[in-house]
């Protein structure tokens, strides 16, 4: 938003410097991008007459003017514009003078062989225009002339300065002059000079079809005008050329121009109909029940006021005069439409339509303009015929016209409901004022005086005060909080007191949130990559998932019960995608029950499918993917390195596994989760290779074991000082007993002197006998502080070997 301080003032006492007001309304919320001094435009550049001009002796495009500029004698300058001739007031450029407008320093010096002293300006020289046929004829642009060589700058407009703002989303009265003049007003107390505008206009039902009267109602509201009287060829005054300028909107003629400044003063857009033009583009006579609104017609063709042709389809709104589209709905009209030099009488359209409406119709032919950023952002609806009545007498200060009606479809009166501000809510949340003298609770008057300089109607009550937004904040202070904010942003967040605990205690993670990063870092050592995959999928006939209330798509209406389902689809995308192997984790949450009791479950999920490595020389260039033990030992690595002892059970049942080559992980005597290796049917409905291995882990125990203090705290013990004794023990026991309870046993077995015990070999042969298998241990003992003798050891030893033969049946080989 381009602020005019000359502009500004006319609304509101602006006392403080431009640099103060920026940095004020910056700390507001309306951040200052640029501060434009226009004067610098022509700094340097005087009033001149030019008294006599002569033919250059050396060129013919060229004249040779004596110029009077205040001073003993006048100045000669060499021009070449043809309009230049003695009688005429101009601008000059003095020597030494800088034109930032051309990037141009004047300079004395020759021109074929003449001298010049300084430069008859044109406009665009000056910044005031994008072209210019010849120099600016002062004469002509004011009744007024200052003294010669007293600075053009006020003439031109130029004696302003233009503040670049920027405009948050929930701020649409900041687009307005009137906005920001009450922003300044709340800011500095300064009293407020606004128009007068007429809120509840007299007006006439519009009458249109059911289709766009529910459109029109949608949106908020519609009103249309009919002002007959009006002259297309009629230039604007200076004042309102001046101050669309400075906004950066270029001048049309008087009747666009004067809709232009309404939107700029008052931030509602307004579009001008040429009545004849609408009568004979139809065929049609028009009255306000011909115009509707609708959603465009896939193809519909549209040739807009910047003369490009747009093929619309059914995501653009249009505005329709006996259903031909006129214009896009809050965006821009029809160049058929438009007002023209020929215009007499036109209908003036003041609409409220929808925010979402207009932002997909601008996005749906690629064109963002004024008119679509302010309704992009949301009207307050009691402005909108308002605005239309100003517009009409300010086209009545220029044209004898006159309105022969005003008709309008929806409600033009809004709800004005109050919002509680409880005074406990604003101490509470902004705490203390500091000051000089101490910290104080905001009083009672300062919380007034901000509410009501915004222009809110306040009523007191026990609690605090009940409050009544004004029309243009009425979007944006919806709720408590909102007052608050803008009490806090009014008196300067910068003068309340910080609300720190007391006393201040550093923070630190707790250790289950240290167990979960500690996992991460050592899954992904073990060569594995953490993914995060969508809680929300489609739903399933096989699995019960709960469904939310709100979903976007189908594919993602439901809450998750698993996460392995993502992970293979994972696997199958990156395999496809040409990558020799995907071994990822995840730790995430699934979900079980009804929508009324939803229950949820951490797990850490992923999978090793293909392989891994950074080279292929040792296996002549052919894949080696890992086994199910090479994969299990992956796991092992992560779970010793967090002191936990997972124990393996066979397991058969599970659908997903391969019933031979699965285990059910046990921690602490109870199951932890599984480990396995797809099943076959599985892995080829999937698309994915033999050698891939699904592991799932209760992730909240494994966290809860992980952080027991004999665990998680670090205890020191010494290193070893005298040497070990490793026995190996090999027995032959049935083949469905897992080494791990063979193991337990020899550890209770070997206490104090047993330091570990390893699996080093497993044999099945018919040797053994049906069902037999055997298997081989190393034993490793270690006194604290002596070197053990075989007569110390063989007794502990064969302790080992009786437990084994009596609880599980053992036979010793060794």
């Amino acid at each position: 938003m381009r602020v005019s301080l000359s502009w500004l003032k006319q609304l509101v006492q602006v006392t403080d410097s431009v640099d103060a007001l920026a940095h004020r309304l910056s700390m507001a919320g309306f951040e200052e991008e640029e501060i434009e001094d226009l004067s610098a435009r022509a700094k340097g550049v005087v009033v001149g007459f030019v008294k006599e001009r002569e033919k250059h002796p050396n060129a013919d495009k060229l004249s040779v003017c004596q110029v009077d500029v205040g001073s003993e004698e006048p100045i000669q300058i060499v021009c070449g514009a043809k309009n230049v001739r003695a009688g005429l007031h101009v601008p000059v450029a003095m020597v030494g003078a800088e034109l930032p407008a051309v990037n141009l320093t004047i300079k004395a010096g020759e021109l074929r062989g003449v001298s010049s002293n300084g430069m008859i300006c044109s406009l665009s020289e000056l910044g005031l225009a994008t072209e210019s046929d010849g120099i600016a004829e002062l004469n002509a642009l004011t009744d007024k002339l200052p003294a010669l060589g007293a600075p053009v700058a006020p003439i031109l407009g130029l004696d302003d300065t233009v503040l670049e703002l920027a405009i948050t989303a929930n701020r649409p009265d900041g687009l307005s002059m009137v906005g920001i003049a009450r922003e300044v007003a709340a800011l500095t107390g300064a009293a407020l000079t606004l128009p007068d505008l007429t809120l509840k206009p007299a007006h006439e039902l519009l009458q249109a079809s059911d289709a766009s009267a529910e459109a029109m109602q949608a949106g908020g509201l519609y009103g249309i005008t009919l002002i007959e009287g009006v002259d297309g060829t009629r230039v604007s005054p200076t004042w309102v050329q001046q101050r669309l300028e400075r906004a950066g909107i270029n001048r049309v003629n008087a009747v666009v121009d004067i809709t232009n400044v309404v939107m700029l003063e008052q931030g509602q857009p307004l579009h001008a109909f040429d009545a004849d033009a609408l009568e004979q583009l139809t065929g049609k006579p028009v009255n306000a029940a011909s115009f509707g609104l609708r959603q465009a017609r896939e193809g519909e063709a549209f040739i807009g006021l910047d003369d490009r042709e747009l093929s619309l389809d059914v995501r653009a709104q249009v505005v329709t005069c006996h259903d031909l589209p006129v214009a896009l709905a809050g965006v821009m009209g029809s160049k058929a439409s438009g007002v023209t030099a020929a215009t007499a009488r036109i209908w003036l359209e003041s609409a409220m339509f929808s925010p979402a409406a207009v932002r997909t119709t601008a996005r749906s032919v690629g064109l963002r303009t004024d008119a679509s950023a302010r309704f992009e952002k949301g009207l307050p609806r009691e402005m909108t015929l308002a605005c239309s009545i100003r517009a009409l007498e300010l086209l009545k200060e220029l044209f004898p016209c006159e309105a022969k009606g005003l008709w309008v479809c929806g409600d033009s009166a809004a709800d004005a409901s109050s919002v509680l501000l409880r005074r406990d809510a604003l101490h509470q949340l902004l705490g203390p004022l500091e000051d000089e003298e101490g910290s104080s609770d905001l009083a009672d008057a300062v919380i007034e005086q901000c509410l009501t300089a915004l222009g809110c109607e306040l009523s007191t009550s026990d609690e605090g005060w009940h409050v009544i937004a004004p029309p243009s904040r009425r979007l944006d202070l919806a709720r408590e909080i909102d007052l608050i904010e803008e009490v806090a942003r009014l008196v300067g967040f910068d003068r309340f007191g910080a609300h720190l605990p007391d006393p201040l205690a550093p923070g630190a993670l707790t250790p289950a949130q240290q167990a979960e990063r500690r996992l991460r870092t050592l899954l992904c050592g073990a060569g594995l990559q953490e993914i995060t995959t969508l809680s929300l999928v489609g739903a399933s006939d096989s699995d019960p998932r709960i469904a939310i209330s709100n979903p976007l798509l189908a594919e993602t209406s439901h809450l998750r019960t698993n996460l392995w389902e993502e992970h293979l689809a994972v696997c199958v995308r990156n395999l496809k995608a040409s990558q020799p192997g995907c071994w990822i984790f995840e730790l995430g949450t699934t979900y079980a029950g009804s929508a009324d009791s939803v229950e949820e479950s951490r797990l850490l999920s992923g999978v090793i499918c293909g392989e891994q490595r950074l080279e292929r020389w040792t296996t002549s260039g052919k894949t080696a993917p890992p086994d199910y033990y090479a994969a299990r030992g992956r796991l092992t690595e992560v779970m010793q390195a967090l002191k936990l002892d997972v124990a393996d059970r066979r397991l058969t049942d599970d659908f997903r596994l391969h019933p031979g080559r699965a285990a059910t992980l046990v921690l602490e005597g109870r199951p932890l989760g599984c480990f396995g290796q797809l099943h076959p049917e599985l892995a080829a409905s999937s698309d994915l290779p033999d050698a891939t291995f699904l592991f799932e882990l209760d992730l909240t125990r494994l966290v809860e074991s992980a952080t027991r203090r004999n665990r998680w705290v670090p205890a020191f013990k010494a290193f070893p000082t005298v040497p070990a004794s490793e026995r190996d023990l090999a027995v032959v026991v049935d083949r469905s007993l897992v080494a791990s309870d063979l193991m337990q046993s020899i550890r209770k077995a070997g206490k104090p002197l047993l330091e570990s015990v390893t699996l080093i070999d497993r044999f099945e042969g018919d040797q053994l006998g049906e069902n037999k298998a055997s298997q081989a241990f190393r034993l490793r003992y270690r006194h604290q502080s002596e070197t053990l003798t075989d007569d110390q050891v063989q007794p502990v030893h064969d302790k080992v070997r009786n437990a084994l033969v009596k609880q599980h049946g053992a036979e010793l080989r060794s």
